[in-house]
């Protein structure tokens, strides 16, 4: 038994940070993903091949440990690992995969990874697991066997996405709507800023850890038991102000203010209003800059030329930060100009090159062709 699934990468719009606050976003997946062809075995062996890598790996099903020694194929036997914590009978398989998503750049390959590797797993065992679950699976092997302590929206990205629509998921309820996208005469340009991060090495995690020791002084301050930075307000957050210390602060206020604008943006799109959209994108990254403070300056300089540019409507970075890319909503007629001037920007301040992708909203995970052995 063999199948083939493609699971896409995806780009958050807005709502960076929220999903782990129990918050709201809006990604849509991208063109560009993760193809893995998968066989079945008759053994407890699972063999990895890595075709961009070039590189192969095997382990057994018997002896899977949550190990967060970051591995390359530890996203595959995270999911492994998850499935059969869970209850799963699996077999072994000969697996291989590659893809067109820039490693390290924002995009979630991870996340296409593991959906792609739950889906096939699923399929190779007939465990009909249901697509939303199969992301929850993979944000589990994330959190729990890789060590990134990441919510929900990657991988219900790019499980559960629709063509030509945003993916407006509530992280509290796990319930989600396929919101239209309405593009006109502009197209979604990612900007790669070619700053590499990794999540599990970076200062993520912390940025998680602030975000819950704000809402514990939080409660303190207000005398109140709520669970999550989402159901925390503005006036909430000053009560608590004198005694946080200044990030804690920031982290909190930014929270609740993107919480805001993701459910402004779901708006302004539902209405076709792409200059209002924008305008939040903008609003967005400067609150990243200065109060979570997870942008860098290769991403600052991409966003503010391209903020500064005619026919941008907005920009903004998108992902965990610390690198990675920057996502714009830009007039197809100027989309070509842009990239000229942000080149030039990048050679006058001796950055990196970016670069430049552009994409609609596209669909999410599918299994692409199913066969058996000795089929015709």
């Amino acid at each position: 038994m063999k199948v083939k699934v493609y699971a896409p990468g995806r780009v958050n719009i807005i709502g960076e940070h929220t999903d782990y606050n129990q918050g709201y976003v809006l990604p849509m997946a991208v063109n560009m993903g993760i193809s893995l062809t998968a066989q079945k075995r008759s053994d407890k062996v699972v063999s990895i091949y890595a075709r961009d890598l070039d590189k192969n790996a095997s382990f057994s099903l018997n002896r899977l440990v949550s190990r967060n020694k970051h591995h390359w194929y530890d996203y595959l036997a995270g999911v492994c690992w998850v499935l059969q914590d869970e209850g799963y009978r699996l077999s072994g398989a000969d697996i291989s995969f590659g893809g067109d998503i820039p490693i390290g750049a924002g995009l979630s390959s991870s996340a296409a990874l593991e959906v792609a590797a739950a889906a096939a797993f699923s399929y190779l065992n007939r465990l009909d697991i249901p697509e939303k679950n199969l992301a929850l699976i993979a944000q589990r092997a994330e959190n729990e066997y890789v060590g990134v302590q990441c919510g929900i929206m990657d991988q219900f990205a790019s499980a559960l996405s629709q063509k030509g629509c945003a993916l407006f998921i509530d992280c509290r309820s796990l319930e989600y709507e396929h919101i239209p996208l309405d593009q006109g005469e502009h197209v979604f340009m990612i900007i790669d800023s070619n700053v590499k991060r990794t999540l599990a090495g970076s200062a993520y995690n912390r940025r998680r850890e602030e975000c819950a020791e704000a809402l514990i002084l939080i409660n303190r301050a207000t005398g109140m038991k709520k669970k999550s930075l989402r159901e925390v307000n503005l006036e909430d957050i000053e009560k608590a102000r004198s005694i946080m210390l200044p990030a804690l602060y920031k982290r909190s206020f930014f929270v609740v203010r993107e919480n805001q604008r993701v459910l402004d943006a779901v708006k302004a799109f539902r209405l076709g209003d792409l200059q209002t959209a924008g305008s939040l994108m903008n609003q967005s990254h400067e609150g990243l800059r200065r109060y979570f403070e997870v942008s860098c300056k290769e991403l600052d300089l991409i966003v503010d030329a391209a903020q500064a540019f005619r026919g941008v409507l907005g920009a903004r970075m998108t992902g965990a930060g610390f690198g990675g890319c920057v996502v714009a909503l830009v007039h197809r007629e100027r989309v070509y100009k842009l990239q000229e001037r942000i080149l030039e920007k990048a050679r006058v301040t001796s950055i990196n090159e970016p670069h430049f992708y552009i994409t609609g909203p596209a669909d999410g995970l599918k299994v692409t062709e199913v066969f058996t052995m000795g089929s015709p």
